[in-house]
């Protein structure tokens, strides 16, 4: 959710919370201890850690619009870091809730009804649709997902079923009709809806990191590593794909953890020259190999990135450019005999072919984000192969 609470907003909500300790039925302690709890870890952006203290709060004042608005706002924040997806959806329902009851009290606040939209999947003011222009896909999605939140997984399902009938594109309907049964525990029929929306889609994680949950439920960790793999190397950079492999790792006492190799800082001054932040010494063999890397990106800059990519207007830094240099001093460092362990790391990774997916997963920046989507579309097993050989270790 990328909504964000203005100051003054929360200006107001911390004078009222400090109000509450005098005025309700617990103790003055339990009160302020909650609120100041509530307050710190909501500042801090730990919105998982301020629930248990704005249940407190709220006990204590329940017709206090704000606190509903931040309560919601927290359920939603840990909807989307559980890896099982109908304690997500329930903790989003309940976060409606909140939502509602914050502007029955009297809260007239557009993020507080903006998320009222979205959550109980009405269409937007200007008409458009939140899971397809298939008008009747459309509703049956929003009852479907409505009667989700109530539990109702087999009349749910029905209209999941339905939605996707009339829209075969349409994703969200087969990753909550694998939602459904995952709810009830039927894990075979789960994964086949799930398998639905691989394929309508491969290049999204969603579906990969859903289905990985009915393995974890029966404890066939590899098999659900295999899948919170996919959904990493689909959507590296996104926030929600790392979350089911951390929490796979944790289970099993896995590690993850990418490469450490430290390429220097730099900027390109206006003659487009490479200057290191901190200066190389070139009779150092530990670190005058990175000479040559900044040698290489120096002539991308300059002129061969234009002539690598005529399409593209502005120079952008790339996957193609910064293998060549990782390579450039990878050849500078053996021919120096380099006591510096990084580069025979990138060595390794090179003979092993995974320099790229290493670049992509662990040390891309904007521009070679750009080539992750081609990159993946022709070269997922190395992808996959780096995360299962590199990353992840026990």
């Amino acid at each position: 959710m990328s909504l964000k609470i203005s100051k003054s907003f929360f200006a107001c909500l911390v004078i009222v919370l400090a109000a509450f300790g005098s005025i309700n039925a617990q103790t003055d302690d339990e009160v302020q201890l909650a609120t100041a709890k509530a307050v710190l870890y909501f500042q801090a952006g730990n919105y998982v850690e301020a629930i248990p203290y704005f249940e407190t709060v709220l006990k204590a004042n329940p017709n206090e619009p704000k606190v509903h608005f931040l309560y919601g706002f927290c359920l939603v924040a840990k909807s989307k870091q559980v890896s099982d997806t109908a304690e997500a959806k329930q903790l989003s329902a309940k976060a409606l809730e909140q939502f509602k009851s914050a502007k029955q009290l009297g809260l007239d606040d557009p993020s507080n009804d903006a998320l009222i939209q979205i959550l109980s999947g009405a269409p937007s003011a200007g008409g458009s649709h939140n899971y397809s222009e298939n008008e009747q896909a459309e509703k049956a999605m929003n009852d479907g997902e409505s009667l989700f939140a109530q539990s109702k997984y087999d009349e749910a399902v029905k209209l999941f079923e339905k939605a996707l009938a009339l829209d075969p594109k349409l994703y969200q309907a087969a990753t909550s009709g694998g939602d459904c049964f995952t709810a009830r525990g039927d894990w075979a029929n789960a994964e086949k809806w799930y398998q639905k929306a691989i394929a309508i889609d491969p290049n999204r994680e969603t579906a990969y990191r859903y289905s990985a949950t009915p393995f974890m439920k029966q404890k066939k960790y590899d098999l659900a590593r295999d899948r919170y793999v996919e959904a990493l190397i689909t959507e590296p950079y996104s926030q929600m794909s790392p979350r089911g492999i951390s929490q796979w790792a944790e289970i099993t006492g896995s590690k993850l953890g990418h490469p450490v190799v430290d390429v220097p800082e730099f900027t390109f001054d206006e003659k487009g020259k490479a200057i290191p932040k901190v200066a190389l010494n070139a009779n150092d063999a530990s670190a005058s190999p990175w000479l040559a890397y900044l040698a290489t990106r120096e002539s991308w800059k300059k002129d061969t990135f234009a002539k690598t990519f005529p399409n593209e207007k502005e120079y952008r830094h790339t996957l193609k450019e910064e293998c060549e240099a990782l390579r450039a001093a990878v050849k500078a460092a053996q021919e120096q005999k380099s006591p510096n362990k990084q580069f025979e790391l990138l060595a390794g990774l090179d003979k092993d072919g995974v320099l790229e997916a290493f670049v992509l997963m662990a040390k891309a920046d904007e521009g070679i984000a750009d080539d992750h989507a081609d990159y993946l579309k022709n070269n997922r097993p190395k992808l996959r192969q780096y995360v299962l050989s590199y990353v992840i270790t026990k």
